[in-house]
């Protein structure tokens, strides 16, 4: 006879073992639950079960069986509950390992009748921490659902969840209890040993329903847990697992509602869509804290019921009075259960232990994630080694409209940066991906035939302005005076206008005269002054129609006027913008080649000081030259800003079906007037002889060693701190204030000197900050002294500005470093230097300055009165370093004895190769002298960091003084890469017959072609670069880029393929060329 098929015995054998102990009792009653599961013997354990409880028919008998036996069987009544099928009551089994059914889990219930019938109907169903799982049989019972998984750490708990299934769902003689649809209990409820949702998530099992009536912590203890979890574990440890008395690792673990906000997280991993979570939450935290607790997390929140139930006098609350004592925070008790005012804790505290009565709030809250998909992604991110931001995260919001913009676009940057993390390369006209939206909107929405390369984008309204008046230098320009704050003092200012008529206006001065919006004054302006540039708005009552907007187009046009129109104050982001005259036209007639459109995107609900701006054009040597100003003074927009709004478009454009409508049939634009201004001849020079980025065809794949990128992965702290700084709401200007870190970091990093009179300046790149050095130079008539073997794009910029520029030799015997000796002769006949230098790293060779260098270089410089600009943006990657020892900027400048005052030294850096942090764009400036403050500060118009980016910014700058941690490990491991690929590529290109100067540090080197040189395929700087990329698509940059005659540029931070293919195209280019 097998095992359980023995006879059970007597009840009165059963009672004796059960009288020895709480685990002999719980082992006999395993026995019986062994039974019930067997179909064979099911029956007979099921009248056993009878017996046994109506051997003790009183609540006192019950009570006394509790006590002697260690179990008790109980009803729990449902009179005043009519089920489908008219249930009065349950039977239930406790033991003393597990929690006896209380007022805690009885108001839960009622909570839960609170619901419409249709709640639980053919809905899965999951109840965390079941106890002996009667509320899972009860949802069973009075609604019907198609399953209830009960789910309970304790396993003993679990084991009699299934016995009282087994009582419930037969009869007292043991036969099955069918309700209306013809099923028992045991077809709709099953138990599982689970810590909260993990049997559901490792059985991929998605919910309908998550119910869970949890306890609070009140006095964690953080070994609890490390004690094996095993039925056979003591009765107070299995006991006490029930409170899960551990810290939960999250923000509300201080209010003892850590296990509460675990279970909601993982809630929101396996809940369906359109899923309902309804929890019972004590209101000692406070009914804020609990609501919040679900709000932050992206759910609606209802509160269905709340009463109030007595505190258990054996529960020490002293805990909570120490949190008081430590933090603002008040817990929120009452006095007796007919108190209407909440006391604190403290003074719970004291008057429960002077004898009274204390209670709290019990509720019960039903919550629905308000975007689900999108919650779902951002806590998958979070999940996958984010853990430690999800404090951060607060989806919580009094405006809808918030809410519907931020989490999609929180669930995108989730997905970005689980993945790629914007590493790949974008061209400097904006994002491909960005720019198609926009398009796709003015398709959609406007009807305006629009394609990516009619638009470029700027990173601001200001910047976009001021890159196309300097791209046309116009002797003259009005500008609308809304538009005029950020543009340079000296425009504004400058009353060079007495030769509007000439045929050869200078270039040199850019004039510009402001002018009211409304557009009959700004007409008859026009008309007087002739200029060659006009940049306007429209009034908001002339913005509806098109008229003005034609009016201007026909003035402008018959007076040879290039017209660039802002329309940032009327273009809505929405799926029903408003009338728009002036897209209204271009949606029927083509835009005429004089004219373009400037958009600034700062109309979103989040982030007011979010800007990105864009130029719509449909010349496309218009498109082409301005991408050129972007690249030059820019370098390019911040990804992270496109990317926002790029998300906005992208939800605009994601529910309607494509191509619905027929392409729009426009008028021709009016031919252009004959005595248009055409682009600055000093421009068209510049734009011309500039090695900027090779533009990508449509299906090509460019390998982009040309551009001053770091295509390698970006860190997990770095990401961590992207998604921090946008998740946070109500950010502190402290937690943005960077310039205590920035103050810390340069101080460590190259010793520089700083003083309260030291003025910290910020920006989106370090390129746009240095064009404003060059701006200050050129007002001072100063002259900006280059090393052969400098950045190409500064130099290039630098003569887009139009700068008086030096090249100061360089050999290749000092690496094609800048010497002392050399830089005194040249300064020597070189009226009011300024001297650029960039180090410790020097771009583009990667070779480092020692202390005594640049110690030197200092000198040379103060002897002669020069202003120094030293560029780190592209130092803090050093990797061969042997002897180095760094920089004591203090030290060295302590020791020049110069009384000439216009000596300085400012420091130019960027953190965005340093950091890792590819998608954040961060600039900084600093200089050490009052007038030259005050001369950088007349040229306005710069794109300034957004908060967010400051945010993430200090944060990372934090965990770089916290060494050695996660970023200083993700830093090494970059460098290690940097110092292999450097390796790599100087022994292929050695094999291939180059040249190497080895670089120590950065993310880029100089070769030389040697061997190609005198082949019959003529090759040299002119052609050298082009050669190379129609031969095997990869991009690099030659001697004219370089400075340094013969020798090309080649960055090295690439991910691993991308690298090979480099080697790979390296080689196929010399067999090419020996072919």
């Amino acid at each position: 006879m097998a095992k359980n098929e023995a006879p059970l015995g007597s009840v009165d054998d059963f009672l004796k073992q059960c009288q020895q102990s709480g685990d002999a009792a719980y082992a006999a009653l395993r026995s019986v639950l062994e039974r019930l599961e067997d179909p064979k013997t099911r029956t007979q354990a099921r009248i056993f079960l009878t017996d046994l409880q109506n051997r003790f028919p009183s609540k006192e008998a019950c009570d006394q069986c509790f006590r002697t036996y260690h179990f008790q069987i109980e009803d729990i009544f449902f009179d005043q509950y009519e089920g489908y099928q008219g249930r009065k009551k349950l039977t239930m089994m406790v033991i003393p390992s597990i929690f006896v059914p209380e007022d805690w889990s009885f108001t839960f219930f009622e909570g839960l009748n609170r619901h419409s019938d249709s709640i639980f109907k053919d809905k899965s169903v999951a109840e965390l921490g079941c106890g002996n799982g009667w509320i899972s049989i009860a949802i069973a019972e009075k609604w019907l659902p198609l399953k209830v998984y009960g789910l309970e750490i304790n396993p003993r708990a679990v084991k009699m969840s299934w016995i009282n299934l087994y009582l419930n769902a037969l009869d007292e003689r043991g036969q099955p209890i069918y309700d209306v649809e013809k099923k028992t209990l045991l077809d709709r409820v099953e138990f599982h040993e689970s810590d909260l949702l993990s049997y559901c998530r490792d059985n991929d099992i998605q919910l309908e329903r998550i119910v869970g009536c949890i306890p609070q912590i009140l006095n964690p203890n953080p070994d609890a847990m490390s004690k094996m979890i095993t039925e056979n574990a003591s009765e107070e440890f299995l006991h006490s697992l029930s409170n899960y008395c551990a810290l939960q690792g999250f923000l509300e673990d201080q209010f003892g509602l850590g296990l509460i906000a675990r279970a909601v997280e993982e809630g929101i991993a396996v809940i369906k869509p359109m899923g309902i979570m309804i929890f019972n939450m004590g209101g000692r935290p406070g009914q804020a804290v609990c609501k919040r607790l679900f709000e932050r997390r992206g759910f609606h929140v209802n509160k269905l019921w709340q009463t109030k139930i007595l505190q258990a006098a054996d529960t020490d609350i002293s805990a909570l009075v120490e949190i008081e004592n430590n933090s603002p925070h008040r817990f929120e008790f009452f006095m007796g259960l007919s108190g209407d005012q909440p006391i604190c804790a403290r003074t719970a505290w004291a008057y429960g232990n002077a004898g009274g009565r204390i209670s709290h709030a019990l509720s019960v809250y039903s919550c629905q994630l308000r975007q689900p998909n999108q919650v779902k992604t951002i806590f998958e991110f979070l999940e996958n080694g984010f853990h430690e931001i999800s404090s951060s995260l607060d989806l919580s919001f009094e405006d809808d409209a918030v809410a519907d913009e931020k989490i999609p676009f929180l669930a995108n940057l989730s997905s970005v940066l689980k993945g790629s993390s914007f590493g790949t390369y974008e061209p400097p006209a904006g994002s491909k991906h960005f720019r198609s939206l926009i398009a796709g909107f003015m398709r959609t929405y406007h009807r305006i035939p629009l394609k990516a390369d009619n638009v470029v984008v700027f990173p601001s309204r200001a910047v976009a302005i001021e890159n196309a008046l300097r791209l046309f230098s116009p002797r003259l320009a009005i500008v609308d005076e809304h538009l005029t704050r950020h543009l340079p003092r000296e425009w504004l200012t400058s009353l060079a206008i007495e030769c509007a008529g000439t045929d050869k206006p200078s270039e040199d001065v850019i004039t510009v005269i402001q002018a009211p919006r409304q557009s009959d004054l700004m007409i008859e302006l026009i008309r007087k002054l002739k200029p060659q540039v006009v940049v306007t708005g429209i009034a908001d009552y002339e913005a509806v129609t098109s008229s003005a907007f034609v009016h201007l187009l026909d003035v402008t046009r018959e007076i040879g006027s290039r017209l660039f129109l802002d329309i940032s104050d009327h273009f809505e982001l929405s799926s029903l913008p408003g009338s728009n005259g002036v897209l209204k036209y271009i949606g029927g007639t083509a835009l005429p080649s004089h004219a373009a459109i400037i958009c600034g995107l700062v109309k979103n609900k989040v982030y007011s000081d979010l800007e990105v701006a864009f130029v719509i054009s449909e010349e496309e040597a218009i498109f082409k030259a301005l991408s050129k100003t972007v690249e030059l003074l820019e370098g390019n927009t911040a990804p992270i800003s496109q990317f926002y709004y790029g998300c906005l478009f992208h939800e605009l454009l994601a529910f309607q079906l494509a191509d619905r409508h027929p392409p729009a049939q426009r008028e021709s634009a009016l031919p252009k007037s004959a005595e248009m201004i055409g682009f600055a001849s000093s421009a068209i020079s510049v734009l011309n002889n500039a090695e900027l980025s090779i533009s990508e065809a449509e299906n090509s794949s460019l390998i982009h060693m040309d551009v001053d990128q770091s295509f390698l992965r970006v860190p997990s702290p770095v990401k961590a701190a992207i998604f921090e700084s946008f998740s946070r709401q109500n950010i502190a200007e402290s937690e943005i204030d960077v310039t205590t870190s920035i103050k810390q970091f340069i101080k460590s990093t190259y010793g520089y000197p700083v003083d309260s009179s030291t003025e910290f300046i910020y920006a989106d790149s370090s390129l746009a900050l240095f064009n404003k050095m060059v701006l200050c130079c050129i007002q001072e008539g100063g002259t900006l002294c280059f090393p052969a073997g400098a950045n190409g794009n500064y130099v290039s910029a630098a003569k887009f500005l139009k700068a008086n520029i030096v090249t100061i030799p360089t050999n290749p015997t000092d690496g094609f470093k800048l010497t002392d000796k050399v830089l005194s002769g040249a300064l020597g006949t070189v009226n009011k230097p300024w001297v650029y230098i960039s180090g410790p790293t020097i771009n583009p060779t990667g070779l480092i300055y020692s202390n005594k260098e640049i110690e030197s270089l200092l000198s040379a410089c103060a002897k002669v009165g020069a202003r120094v600009v030293i560029d780190t943006s592209f130092s803090g990657l050093e990797y061969d370093i042997e002897g180095w020892g760094g920089w004591n900027l203090v030290d060295s400048l302590s020791r020049l004895n110069t009384s000439n005052t216009c000596f300085c030294v400012s420091l130019l850096g960027g953190l965005s190769l340093k950091m890792l942090s590819g998608a954040l764009k961060f600039g900084f400036l600093v200089l050490n002298q009052a007038v030259l403050v005050d001369t950088f500060d007349s040229f306005p118009g710069l794109s300034k960091p957004h908060n967010t980016v400051k945010y993430a910014v200090k944060k990372l700058l934090s965990l770089r003084e916290q060494k050695p941690g996660g970023l200083w490990d993700a830093i090494a491991e970059h460098i290690k890469t940097l110092k292999s690929q450097s390796k790599r590529l100087k022994e292929t290109l050695e094999k291939c017959g180059w040249d190497v100067v080895e670089p120590c540090g950065g993310v880029s080197m100089v070769a030389k072609p040697t061997s190609y040189l005198n082949k019959s395929v003529k090759v040299d700087d002119s052609n050298i670069r082009e050669v190379i990329h129609k031969a095997t698509e990869l991009c690099i940059n030659s001697g004219a880029w370089t400075g340094i005659p013969g020798y090309c540029r080649f960055t090295i931070a690439h991910e691993d393929s991308e690298f090979e293919r480099a080697l790979d195209c390296i080689v196929k280019f010399k067999d090419t060329i020996n072919n």
